[in-house]
């Protein structure tokens, strides 16, 4: 039985191969295979639905239903029985449609007249297509091999829908793929705007060939082709001697999966009904990604194991590595699903014009290296990896957080618009980079770069900027695949304080944990990280790192000066303890001969809100502080910097935030302590006007922000804002920023 059903199902697809052979257009093709499917399910209606955009799903073909209805039917993702299929990319059989919650009554095609549905996703990868349904007037189920024969269909249809086979015709959802114009909406990672083209990280496989008639040549062929991947496993654990515990893990779950029975009987079995080994592998790999969106985190990791097994199997079929020969464009806009700091730093600084990403956070690897480059980033642009091609048009959006895809030309005008207004304000800035930034009112304020690579040290002079006020050394912790040794530590800080032409550098000690996890350290199963075992807490826990760290700076001083913070402080006593850390550094330094600094300055980061209430003794001992924004405000508020949904909706502005910076404010004046804001909102020139109207006297940002703030600064009076801040605040506004905003504006 088995086999009969087998060989129908193989029949069915070569004729299917066949009429796609035949000449005509897309819509011609549609209607023979709606015609073939219904003959060989013997239903009275079969139907194709695809959508038109992400939102629309549109009927393209149809036998039974009333043919006037093609192209003209369309409902929302999610409505009717169609809607439903499409939106849980689940299968719905039903003997009794019209009954069958969510049943949407269509009466241009007159299908209220069929009782049994059956509606299949036509899903590629993950990515959902269309809806394939046949339906017949007597009520029915359709049984588990013919559901499983019309899967292995819509899957066929997915890679035809793919390669273009169904383009052309009146319908929207005809027109070609990957040339319509697509937006995505994601998250801002890095501000800035750019126009490029699109060069993929990882260029997917295509499956040219999804049907095939010879299925003992393509099972040896997935046999082969399995062999060959349990021998690159194999090879990797056996010469990976500097792994870690979790590496190891990884690469015996690759061994598990690849040696999975139940695997590769789902693939034979797919061969069998007349699938090409490489098709088979893929319907495999879209099941499993579909899966991956509605498990439970463990479960999640497990699958994306078997995704990216799936990747290296079908590369081994076709052939299609990773290089793929594709010429990098000389406009480059990154994009891919994730991508580690190690992989984006091989690109270069200077060689992008921006980043798209489908994941990744504001705090994430990526987010540094992009930030320390100065260019425009895009996080979690979901789907772009499909939908883009190398070479595409892309124009970046890293203000709003939004990419267009292929844009067209309303959408490309305004973008170019957009950008040559930036372009001729930095001209405008680039005249004030030797000024300093001093208000209307006589206050200078010391404006200070952000920084976390050696290339990032050449915007200091360029930039304006009077030093470095965060180096983030936790990069070259990042990029590597082992600890780095304290001597190459210390040629790198060396390198920094040298590239600094004597400017102060402030060298913030090892901050990993949350979403900074070193690949050679065990990651912790925290249920909210940000909060949990990070910065300072792993550095006082694993005090040798600490103490090498602190050892390397110390030797790269060689004499100079020597600025060190450490992250993420909660009370004194985690900053005593730390403290202490660097003085037992200083003491063995002294003991071995090394030259010590000739002036040292010990901080720490204020980024929970508990340090702000802190006793004034505390505030005299630290040499100086520096308010760690961007952690502050999410702790302050309660709210995940990296949660879109909630990040927005409070304001560095808000009055109650300001009460808090002006209480920080007054206490380091009171013990004569020296005290700065890092963070984004230091970068952002109303937030900076603010800040600086309260008080702080140092700003740090990334590079590309000092000429805004500084231009606007120089334009105002500080005490003057104060006055409107103020008065704002005892008026009992939430946030000072609607008053601000009026009276900058009123500004000449």
């Amino acid at each position: 039985m088995a086999e009969r059903l087998e060989s129908e199902s193989r029949k069915l697809l070569g004729r299917l191969r066949a009429a796609m052979a035949e000449p005509g257009g897309g819509q011609t093709r549609l209607d023979r295979i709606v015609c073939l499917i219904a003959d060989s399910m013997g239903a009275e209606v079969c139907s194709i639905y695809l959508f038109r955009d992400p939102e629309t799903l549109e009927l393209c073909a149809t036998v039974g239903l009333k043919a006037e209805s093609v192209h003209k039917t369309r409902m929302r993702l999610g409505e009717g029985l169609v809607g439903r299929v499409a939106r849980d990319r689940q299968v719905i059989n039903t003997p009794d449609a019209p009954h069958e919650r969510g049943f949407r009554y269509m009466p241009e095609t007159g299908e209220e007249r069929f009782s049994s549905f059956c509606g299949i996703p036509i899903q590629r990868l993950g990515e959902a297509l269309g809806v394939l349904v046949v339906q017949s007037r007597a009520s029915r189920l359709y049984t588990p091999d013919e559901v499983y024969a019309l899967e292995v269909v819509a899957m066929v249809l997915a890679e035809m829908t793919e390669l273009g086979a169904f383009t052309g015709g009146d319908g929207g959802a005809l027109s070609p793929r990957h040339q319509r114009p697509v937006t995505f909406r994601g998250l801002s990672g890095q501000e800035g705007a750019t126009a490029g083209r699109v060069y993929l990280h990882e260029p997917r496989v295509v499956v040219t060939n999804p049907i095939s008639d010879d299925p003992d040549r393509e099972i040896a062929r997935l046999s082969q082709a399995i062999d060959s991947l349990r021998a690159q496993v194999d090879d990797m654990l056996a010469h990976g001697t500097s792994m870690d515990a979790d590496e190891v893990e990884i690469l015996e779950a690759y061994r598990m999966i690849a040696n999975s029975r139940s695997w590769i009987k789902r693939m034979v079995d797919d061969i069998r009904s007349g699938l090409s080994a490489e098709a088979a592998v893929e319907k495999e790999q879209s099941l499993a990604r579909t899966r991956m969106a509605q498990a439970d985190p463990y479960l999640r990791d497990r699958l994306h194991d078997l995704d990216d097994i799936s990747n290296r199997l079908l590369r081994i079929l076709t052939g299609q590595g990773r290089d793929t020969g594709a010429e990098m464009p000389s406009d480059p806009v990154l994009v891919a699903r994730n991508i580690g700091p190690g992989d984006l730093l091989e690109y270069g600084k200077g060689t992008l014009r921006g980043i798209i990403l489908e994941e990744g956070s504001v705090g994430s690897h990526a987010a540094i290296v992009a930030r320390a480059w100065a260019i425009p980033l895009v996080l979690r642009a979901e789907g772009i990896q499909t939908e883009a091609l190398n070479g595409d048009p892309v124009l970046v959006d890293g203000d709003s957080g939004i990419a267009h895809l292929r844009p067209d030309d309303t959408v490309r005008r305004a973008f170019e618009d957009k950008i040559a207004m930036l372009a001729r304000a930095q001209e405008r800035y680039a005249d004030l980079r030797d000024l300093p930034a001093q208000g209307l009112c006589g206050t200078t304020i010391s404006l200070h770069m952000n920084a976390g690579l050696i290339a990032d040290l050449p915007s200091l002079t360029g930039s304006g900027a009077e030093g470095v006020g965060l180096f983030r050394t936790e990069l070259q912790f990042l990029v590597r695949n082992q600890m780095p040794k304290r001597a190459e530590l210390s040629a790198l800080y060396a390198r920094v304080m040298d590239a600094a032409k004597g400017r102060r550098v402030v060298f913030r000690t090892l901050d990993i944990g949350s979403d900074k996890v070193l690949s050679y350290m065990k990651p912790q199963d925290e249920p909210n990280p940000a909060m949990g075992w990070r910065a300072i807490r792993l550095g006082l826990d694993k005090p040798g790192v600490l103490r090498m760290q602190l050892q390397a700076l110390i030797r790269a001083a060689a004499g100079r000066s020597l600025t060190v913070m450490f992250p993420f402080i909660a009370n004194p006593g985690e900053f005593r303890q730390a403290r202490a850390e660097f003085d037992k550094a200083m003491e063995r330094e002294t003991i071995l001969g090394h030259p010590l600094p000739e002036r040292v300055e010990v901080g720490a980061m204020l980024e929970t809100p508990s340090l702000a209430f802190a006793s004034y003794a505390f505030y005299r001992e630290v040499d100086f502080l520096s308010v760690g924004g961007n952690d502050l405000k999410q702790f302050f508020f309660a709210a995940d910097r990296d949660n879109e949904r909630v990040r927005r909706r409070y304001d560095m502005l808000e009055s109650s935030y300001l009460e808090l910076l002006s209480g920080i404010v007054q206490r380091c004046a009171s013990a004569g302590t020296s005290l700065s804001f890092c963070g984004e909102d230091a970068g952002r020139p109303v937030e900076a006007v603010a800040l600086a109207a309260m008080g702080f006297r140092m700003l740090s940002m990334r590079p590309a922000s000092i000429g805004p703030v500084k231009s606007l600064i120089r334009r105002v009076n500080l005490l003057e804002a104060r006055k409107i801040i103020d008065a704002a605040r005892i008026r009992g506004d939430e946030s000072v920023r609607a008053a601000l905003t009026e009276w900058l504006a009123q500004q000449p």
